[in-house]
């Protein structure tokens, strides 16, 4: 979804941060230089992440830092210092409440730990980390054509940057607008590593279907401001890309659908209520039930899958529900309901900790983040209203170990709903072993996703083109 339920859209950022050196045993310690690049292996409760240190030295001697998580696509975060003394390098980073403290030793490691909330093991080897491996990232030459186009938005007052793909031979093709989930994303909804759209696009494509891909408004070459965004506005940017496809003499006016994944998924119910001439969706991953109760049960699946008891989760399953009760709360000012819920979140907690700056920060970033208009209009939308006025054909798809959105309980919601308004051209499937990302996956967990080679199940792409060539 746009970002805190899919990912979508995933913020795992396990704060790294880590001061590098890298002694130069032939001279004396004091010519030690720890500049360079850096790489690790951070153990974690569902796996582990790679970890990648960038240390620079300035003229004046001191030294520069900035961490890579690329397993989970988050590069250059930047660190408040990095010092090396007597072998010791210590780098902090509040951004992300963390500090790595490491020893440099002769055989040219960095023996350390690196904590956030708690302290784990990483040890350092200098140079690179080893590449990620995107197999399926398709490579130039393209057997279709490729355009950079422009999507105007009349409504917001805004340009959106897409690449629109037609297939070589033929005339009036049937297409699709794609829409990305949660969180600020570019138009090959590019994560960890791997660019979902961007695969999906050239199967899709490769077998006779237009593709328009656009990146997220305030995103990369979009315009637009997408802090303040909701999913309704998000609505009106895929009409106005729906609406170009419409101006091309090259695709077939009556067969535009749209693919969208997570809460790109509520984003095609919003706009197919409103618009009866959307000729098809694709739902990948998205949700049926209101965000309140998915973040329910999405929080549940995380938490279990990072090994905590259920007796541990059904002890704090109420407070969350209190919560998320309180953000449905909608004659109240966001001020009010972030008093309201720092209140109840700091109710338990002890003097002491309530004098600590990192954890008094990390409460008001994570309240702030909840009471964003995005999240407010998702944990409030309930996509039933506009599910039972859609008549289009619907293919409807859910990976079994998707953690995110369960595959069970939105699968079931969205054929149920949808077929109350006499619709019957609902087709749902899941897929035993694969994620939130349509990944064939061991555990399905969130640090999984950048760890594993395939970007997305090469049944999935079948299944959905197959199913867009029939209707």
């Amino acid at each position: 979804m746009k970002h805190l339920y899919f990912q979508s859209k995933v913020t795992v950022i396990i704060g790294l941060f880590i001061g590098l050196f890298f002694p130069s045993f032939l001279s004396t310690l004091s010519a030690q230089d720890i500049s360079g690049t850096w790489h690790g292996k951070l153990t974690v409760p569902t796996g582990s992440l790679t970890i990648v240190f960038h240390i620079n030295q300035t003229e004046q001697g001191t030294y520069v830092t900035t961490l890579d998580s690329p397993d989970q696509g988050a590069n250059g975060i930047k660190t408040q210092s990095t010092s090396f003394k007597d072998s010791i390098v210590t780098i902090q980073i509040p951004s992300i409440h963390a500090s790595y403290k490491g020893k440099l030793s002769s055989n040219h490691t960095i023996s350390g730990t690196f904590t956030q909330g708690m302290p784990m093991p990483l040890n350092l080897e200098k140079g690179e980390a080893a590449a990620l491996k995107r197999p399926q990232e398709p490579q130039p030459p393209f057997p279709y054509r490729s355009e950079e186009v422009t999507v105007r938005n009349e409504q917001a007052g805004i340009n959106l940057a897409g690449t629109l793909t037609l297939p070589e031979k033929g005339s009036k093709f049937p297409a699709v607008v794609m829409v990305t989930g949660s969180g600020a994303q570019d138009r090959n909804e590019e994560i960890m590593g791997h660019k979902p759209f961007l695969v999906i696009a050239d199967y899709l494509t490769r077998n006779g279907i237009a593709v328009l891909r656009c990146d997220d408004r305030g995103t990369a070459a979009s315009q637009g401001d997408h802090t303040t965004a909701t999913n309704e506005d998000f609505a009106t940017d895929t009409e106005a890309a729906i609406n170009y496809l419409r101006g091309r003499k090259e695709i077939n006016t009556k067969k535009i659908g749209i693919v969208g994944h997570s809460a790109g998924g509520i984003i095609a119910f919003i706009v197919a209520a409103k618009d009866p001439s959307v000729a098809f969706i694709v739902s990948l991953a998205g949700a049926g039930v209101r965000g309140d109760s998915l973040m329910l049960k999405q929080v549940e699946s995380i938490s279990k899958s990072q090994g905590m008891p259920d007796a541990v989760w059904q002890g704090m399953k109420p407070s969350v529900r209190n919560r998320y009760a309180m953000l449905q709360q909608a004659d109240k000012t966001t001020g009010e309901l972030q008093k309201e819920l720092y209140a109840d979140v700091t109710k338990s907690m002890s003097p002491e900790q309530l004098k600590d700056l990192n954890t008094v920060q990390q409460i008001s970033a994570q309240i702030s983040s909840m009471t964003s208009p995005w999240y407010l209009h998702f944990m409030r939308y309930d996509p039933a209203k506009d599910m039972k006025k859609i008549k289009c054909p619907v293919f409807a798809l859910n990976g079994e170990k998707d953690i995110q959105v369960d595959a069970a309980m939105n699968l079931t919601a969205i054929q149920q709903r949808i077929s109350e308004n006499g619709n019957k051209k609902v087709t749902v499937k899941a897929y035993p072993n694969l994620n939130h990302l349509f990944q064939t996956c061991e555990k399905g967990t969130l640090a999984e996703y950048g760890q594993l080679e395939e970007t997305i199940s090469p049944e999935v792409l079948k299944d959905i083109t197959d199913w867009i060539k029939k209707q």
